[in-house]
């Protein structure tokens, strides 16, 4: 059996509730949008923002592992968001604009035409509803600490990171979210909720893509399907299929399907329908450690999302921009300093040190054809020639204890738990913030943008797939670097300009 429709997206996450929601205003053109997970129109576990920990690792999560890594936290689960709406669902909502530099970097890897100037006109037409910071009563807590690194620093105190340029400083995050109900503006809440009535409009949701259909000549046919009753389908189109399973699944899809590096796949016993080397290589994170203090008393409830101030500053006097951000965590995120040994207070804290621009690269692959095998994940974590991510690791920590010491933050905390006062050489802290790291789960990079004449590049700056006539991807996989921010806005910006594209293809045919 098959459905057809003028136009498939293949993941209703953050960039294909845009995709899908912005091809869908033209009545005349069918829209298709399949997702993997439920919906998360009225439920409230997805829908309140401070409700993100909890949905980590339960029925909303594809939960990846990670394999083996020598240099850094081997035990590393990778939430992927299993519910309309993807990361924009699950995530703290923090919504930062991608700083003009990194966009410049883009542009130098070959992603012509994705330069700040280029991209400043989708700023206005973002839905989601972001505002400068938690709104108040804010966070005592997070306002001290605020001002102590302005005090321990010298750092400005940001009233909105998202107004000005990409500099150091500290400040309440820009969060999107609608304060007065504590409800997320998630890509779906901001896309699709106000539009699953339009008849041209079909979401498709507890609908698992397994494999695509390719021709001899690239062209794909057909998207293969399990439906929630457990059958089988095929959904087709008519026109284009638009891919944003994000930076993990929409590799896996394409590997599934014969489509990436042909030894790779032959090895498995999969058809090579399009040779692609570059699928599923280039895999990037945002590494984070932690330090964590014991509270002097209890945390102050009042918050956006547990985690509502930040900290950008330069480590690197020859950086030309921030290269270190902290999140100030207003709750004991002790996943794995107790699996260290460390105290689990009842009331903490900490703050942690993030490797915004990480010099090291991994790769994903497939264990074997069985699409309900989950892949092969290696960031290879702190393996960079040049020890850079170490290092920023090493250097936020001992900047962690500089704002420790600085009132009114220094009042808050009644000891330093992990990783220890005790604690002092560079030697020691790199091997404990590399064994106590975390992921801010930003995986990017698998299918990278790039131009004709790189080897690895998987789509073009038109976000075309190699190899075929009627595919684009539009999800953080087309990353050819990783931001120095958060990526959720990066990627509602991809959806913009992925809707735009494939309106434009279809209008010149």
């Amino acid at each position: 059996m098959s459905k057809v429709y003028d136009v498939v997206v293949v993941g209703g996450g953050t960039a294909g509730s845009v995709v899908a929601s912005r091809l869908s205003v033209d009545p005349g053109l069918s829209v298709g949008l399949i997702e993997g997970g439920p919906s998360d129109v009225g439920d409230d576990r997805v829908l309140q923002l401070r409700n993100w920990l909890n949905l980590l690792e339960s029925e909303f999560d594809y939960d990846y592992p990670t394999v083996e890594q020598p240099r850094g936290n081997s035990h590393i689960r990778h939430s992927r968001a299993r519910v309309l709406g993807g990361c924009s669902s699950h995530n703290t909502m923090i919504s930062l604009f991608p700083p003009p530099a990194d966009l410049a970097d883009w542009v130098a890897a070959g992603a012509v035409g994705w330069s700040h100037e280029e991209l400043a006109p989708y700023r206005s037409r973002l839905m989601v509803n972001i505002e400068p910071g938690a709104a108040p009563p804010r966070n005592a807590l997070a306002e001290d600490f605020v001002a102590a690194c302005a005090t321990a620093l010298g750092v400005p105190v940001v009233d909105d990171f998202n107004a000005g340029p990409f500099a150091e400083g500290a400040g309440f995050l820009p969060i999107g979210y609608h304060p007065a109900t504590g409800v997320r503006s998630s890509a779906s809440v901001a896309y699709l909720h106000p539009h699953l009535d339009r008849p041209n409009l079909n979401v498709h949701t507890e609908t698992w893509a397994y494999r695509i259909d390719v021709d001899d000549d690239g062209t794909i046919t057909g998207v293969r399907v399990r439906m929630p009753d457990g059958s089988h389908e095929v959904i087709r189109a008519r026109h284009e299929y638009v891919l944003c399973a994000g930076a993990i699944d929409t590799p896996r899809l394409l590997l599934l399907s014969g489509i990436g590096p042909a030894e790779q796949l032959a090895s498995l016993g999969i058809k090579v329908r399009i040779d692609l080397p570059g699928v599923g290589e280039n895999l990037l994170d945002h590494p984070e450690s932690l330090i964590l203090w014991e509270a002097s008393r209890p945390v102050p409830a009042e918050s956006a999302m547990d985690s509502d101030a930040g900290l950008f500053v330069r480590w690197d006097p020859t950086a030309d921009r921030p290269d270190l951000m902290f999140h100030l965590y207003q709750i004991p995120f002790t996943v794995n300093t107790a699996r260290l040994g460390y105290d689990v207070p009842e009331h903490g804290f900490g703050m942690t040190p993030n490797v915004p621009r990480p010099r090291s690269v991994g790769r994903m692959w497939l264990v074997d054809d069985d699409p309900a095998t989950k892949p092969a994940l290696d960031f290879r974590y702190f393996t960079d020639p040049e020890g850079h991510d170490e290092a920023t690791i090493v250097a936020g920590l001992r900047t962690a204890r500089e704002v420790a010491a600085a009132e009114p933050f220094r009042s808050w905390i009644r000891r330093e738990i992990a990783p220890g006062p005790e604690l002092t050489t560079d030697e020691a802290l790199s091997a404990y913030g590399r064994a106590a790291h975390h992921t801010v789960y930003h995986p990017a990079g698998t299918c990278r943008m790039g131009p004709a004449d790189d080897p690895l590049a998987v789509v073009d700056p038109m976000l075309r797939l190699r190899g075929t006539t009627n595919v684009r991807i539009a999800d953080a996989s087309v990353f050819p670097t990783m931001p120095s921010v958060n990526p959720m806005v990066t990627v509602l910006l991809i959806g913009e300009r992925a809707a735009e594209f494939t309106a434009a293809a279809r209008s010149s045919n």
